[in-house]
């Protein structure tokens, strides 16, 4: 029995930021258990999301589908705050909509934060700088998880910065085997390669094996890391992968896991 006090959680998701910038598909469930991964306790899960009024008017497929994908976040254990799109004329006579939610966004994150632990913000906007600094001045520890176009200066502010793609199961891949776990062999799973030998074309590939505490123990020697590492060959590499880069923190590759003569191997890895 784990004997240690729970931390109170906090989770923001501005969920149009995130749809629109490479998490599609999200798998909300995930995002909530990785908030809570260091046996924390959600006490806030706000999930901001556009509502086109004027088009579920006459859209009757576009109001059922918001509908029931609003009822799967509640059911998640999500309030969801609903803002409404406001629709405007430029000079040039085109019409745009707006449903702008980092002002509810940051001001309900400093205000409830008097009661939380950890601030998890699932945007790379980097509008909520200020608001991190704020947080982090009350005592919170800020995290944040994004995907793509994410602010370099919010993942430098953030006490942790993840990207989604490297979350077990939070985005599905395409063409994974469904039988098989993320992390198991024949499994294809998102890492990091965190060390090169050019002089002997190869490296090692480092991805997180489940999701769990301990997120700086990344000696995978170690029983209580929750990380894996696969060898990785310059031949198992996808074409047009500059080699010279390696290694590299920045890209996030695609692969799949065999056994090997002394563990796992990375083949048919490929740069997202």
């Amino acid at each position: 029995m784990n004997n240690k006090k729970a931390q109170r959680i906090g989770l923001y998701i501005d969920v149009a930021n995130i749809t629109r910038n490479g998490g599609y598909g999200m798998r909300f469930d995930v995002l909530r258990d990785f908030a809570c991964r260091d046996y924390g306790e959600p006490i806030r899960l706000n999930a901001y999301v556009a509502y086109d009024e004027e088009r579920a008017r006459t859209d009757h497929d576009y109001r059922e589908r918001t509908f029931n994908f609003h009822s799967t976040l509640r059911d998640y254990g999500y309030k969801v705050i609903e803002k409404t799109v406001s629709w405007y004329t430029d000079e040039s006579g085109n019409r745009f909509g707006k449903a702008n939610a980092d002002l509810d966004m940051a001001v309900d994150a400093l205000l409830q934060s008097e009661n939380l632990d950890k601030v998890m913000m699932a945007t790379g906007d980097g509008d909520f700088i200020q608001v991190v600094r704020a947080l982090q001045n009350k005592g919170c520890r800020v995290e944040s998880v994004a995907f793509v176009n994410v602010s370099s200066n919010l993942k430098r502010e953030v006490d942790l910065f993840m990207s989604g793609y490297l979350i077990p199961n939070l985005l599905p891949i395409q063409n994974a085997d469904p039988k098989k776990n993320w992390g198991e062999v024949g499994s294809k799973v998102r890492g990091i390669c965190y060390t090169f030998n050019r002089a002997k074309n190869f490296g090692f590939m480092r991805y997180l094996s489940r999701i769990g505490p301990g997120l700086w123990i990344t000696d995978t020697r170690r029983s209580d890391s929750p990380y894996g590492t696969a060898f990785a060959h310059e031949s198992s590499f996808g074409t047009g992968i500059d080699i010279s880069a390696l290694p590299s923190r920045d890209w996030i590759f695609e692969f799949d896991l065999i056994q090997g003569e002394k563990g796992m191997q990375a083949v048919n890895i490929e740069k997202l």
